[in-house]
C-alpha cells in the first residue's frame, strides 16, 4: 500500500449560515522524492507582503479573494464572530476563504473575521492569492 504523507491545511471559510469558521483539510504530498515530499503545484494569482505595526487591529471584514496567509515575523490573531480566536506565529499559515456569501450585504455582526498584531514585534505577512 503506497500512502503519501500529508500536511494539515487550516482553512478559514464561510459556512452556510454566513459566518466564518475554521476547518482542517489534508494536503497530500504526492510529488517529489521520499526525502523531500511536495504537494502538487498549485496556481496562484500573485502575492503581496504586508507589515503591520505593533498595535494593529482590523475591523471585521471578509476576505476579498481567497488567499494563503503566511506569517513571516510577529504573531497574528484571527478572531471570529463567535468570540473564538487563533494565533499564528512565524512559519505558520492558513488559507483565508471566508468570502461574503453571494447576494449578501456585509453585516459586521455576522460576516467575516478580524485580525490583530499580537506581542511586541511588528507583524510581517505574505499573502498569496489562490
Amino acid at each position: 500500500m503506497d500512502t503519501h504523507p500529508t500536511l494539515t491545511q487550516h482553512v478559514l471559510f464561510t459556512d452556510a449560515d454566513g459566518r466564518a469558521r475554521w476547518r482542517q483539510a489534508p494536503v497530500a504530498l504526492t510529488e517529489g522524492k521520499p526525502e523531500a515530499r511536495l504537494s502538487p503545484l498549485a496556481a496562484s494569482g500573485g502575492y503581496q507582503l504586508r507589515q503591520s505595526p505593533v498595535g494593529f487591529r482590523s475591523a471585521f471584514h471578509c476576505t476579498g479573494d481567497a488567499q494563503w496567509v503566511f506569517i513571516l515575523q510577529g504573531r497574528m490573531e484571527i478572531g471570529l464572530q463567535d468570540g473564538s480566536a487563533r494565533v499564528f506565529g512565524p512559519g505558520e499559515c492558513f488559507y483565508s476563504a471566508d468570502l461574503l456569501p453571494a447576494g449578501a450585504s456585509f453585516d459586521p455582526a455576522v460576516h467575516g473575521h478580524c485580525s490583530r498584531q499580537v506581542g511586541d514585534a511588528p507583524l510581517v505577512t505574505l499573502f498569496v492569492r489562490g
